[in-house]
Protein backbone atom coordinates (compact mmCIF):
# COMPACT_ATOMS: atom_id res chain seq x y z
CA UNK A 1 0.00 0.00 0.00
CA UNK A 2 2.97 2.13 1.19
CA UNK A 3 4.64 2.02 -2.50
CA UNK A 4 1.65 2.63 -4.37
CA UNK A 5 0.82 5.40 -2.43
CA UNK A 6 4.48 6.65 -3.14
CA UNK A 7 4.39 5.97 -6.88
CA UNK A 8 1.21 8.24 -6.82
CA UNK A 9 2.87 10.96 -4.92
CA UNK A 10 5.93 11.23 -7.42
CA UNK A 11 3.68 11.17 -10.02
CA UNK A 12 1.12 14.15 -8.79
CA UNK A 13 5.02 15.99 -8.10
CA UNK A 14 5.67 15.38 -12.02
CA UNK A 15 2.58 16.73 -12.98
CA UNK A 16 2.96 19.82 -10.43
CA UNK A 17 6.60 20.61 -12.15
CA UNK A 18 5.44 20.25 -15.31
CA UNK A 19 2.16 21.80 -15.60
CA UNK A 20 3.83 24.98 -13.64
CA UNK A 21 5.28 27.06 -16.20
CA UNK A 22 1.82 26.55 -18.35
CA UNK A 23 0.34 28.09 -15.61
CA UNK A 24 2.01 31.58 -15.16
CA UNK A 25 0.67 34.78 -15.24
CA UNK A 26 2.86 36.63 -17.44
CA UNK A 27 3.73 34.17 -20.11
CA UNK A 28 6.59 34.92 -22.56
CA UNK A 29 4.78 36.88 -25.45
CA UNK A 30 6.31 35.89 -28.93
CA UNK A 31 8.49 38.85 -30.55
CA UNK A 32 6.85 40.16 -33.27
CA UNK A 33 7.71 39.04 -37.01
CA UNK A 34 9.62 41.18 -39.47
CA UNK A 35 8.22 41.50 -43.00
CA UNK A 36 11.57 40.01 -44.72
CA UNK A 37 12.39 37.40 -42.03
CA UNK A 38 11.22 34.04 -42.50
CA UNK A 39 12.87 31.42 -40.77
CA UNK A 40 10.88 28.35 -42.65
CA UNK A 41 8.06 27.70 -39.90
CA UNK A 42 5.10 29.28 -39.23
CA UNK A 43 2.05 30.33 -41.01
CA UNK A 44 2.00 28.93 -44.81
CA UNK A 45 2.22 30.79 -48.13
CA UNK A 46 2.02 34.62 -47.72
CA UNK A 47 0.65 34.66 -50.63
CA UNK A 48 -2.61 32.39 -52.09
CA UNK A 49 -1.76 30.20 -54.87
CA UNK A 50 -2.34 31.63 -58.24
CA UNK A 51 -5.24 30.76 -60.53
CA UNK A 52 -4.47 27.38 -62.64
CA UNK A 53 -3.91 28.46 -66.45
CA UNK A 54 -7.23 27.99 -68.81
CA UNK A 55 -7.07 24.87 -70.84
CA UNK A 56 -5.03 24.70 -74.16
CA UNK A 57 -7.32 24.56 -77.40
CA UNK A 58 -11.17 24.89 -78.02
CA UNK A 59 -13.69 23.58 -79.83
CA UNK A 60 -12.89 19.99 -81.89
CA UNK A 61 -11.10 20.63 -85.54
CA UNK A 62 -13.65 20.68 -88.45
CA UNK A 63 -11.64 17.89 -89.96
CA UNK A 64 -11.89 15.18 -86.77
CA UNK A 65 -13.80 12.23 -87.41
CA UNK A 66 -15.66 10.15 -84.83
CA UNK A 67 -14.68 7.05 -84.21
CA UNK A 68 -16.06 4.07 -85.98
CA UNK A 69 -17.45 2.46 -82.84
CA UNK A 70 -18.50 3.36 -79.78
CA UNK A 71 -17.79 1.63 -76.65
CA UNK A 72 -20.39 2.91 -74.62
CA UNK A 73 -23.28 2.36 -76.88
CA UNK A 74 -25.78 -0.97 -77.21
CA UNK A 75 -24.52 -4.30 -77.68
CA UNK A 76 -21.36 -5.77 -78.64
CA UNK A 77 -18.37 -4.40 -80.17
CA UNK A 78 -17.88 -7.52 -82.38
CA UNK A 79 -21.89 -6.55 -83.54
CA UNK A 80 -20.70 -3.24 -84.97
CA UNK A 81 -17.51 -4.15 -87.12
CA UNK A 82 -17.62 -6.07 -89.83
CA UNK A 83 -15.80 -9.56 -89.64
CA UNK A 84 -12.35 -9.91 -91.33
CA UNK A 85 -11.74 -11.74 -94.05
CA UNK A 86 -10.56 -15.43 -93.27
CA UNK A 87 -7.10 -16.12 -94.55
CA UNK A 88 -7.05 -18.70 -97.55
CA UNK A 89 -6.12 -22.14 -97.24
CA UNK A 90 -2.14 -22.67 -97.63
CA UNK A 91 -1.42 -25.09 -100.93
CA UNK A 92 -0.51 -28.32 -99.70
CA UNK A 93 3.42 -29.34 -99.88
CA UNK A 94 4.35 -30.33 -103.42
CA UNK A 95 6.16 -33.99 -103.69
CA UNK A 96 8.96 -33.98 -105.54
CA UNK A 97 8.32 -35.63 -109.00
CA UNK A 98 11.02 -38.10 -110.02
CA UNK A 99 12.47 -37.55 -113.56
CA UNK A 100 14.09 -39.76 -115.23
CA UNK A 101 17.85 -40.12 -115.86
CA UNK A 102 19.11 -40.40 -119.00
Amino acid sequence: MLWIAGVHLVGLACVVVLMFPALKENPAAPKPRQEGEDEGWGRGPKLPPSPPEPPRGGIPLLDAVPASVRLRGPGRISEQRPSRERRPAREPARRPVRTPHR
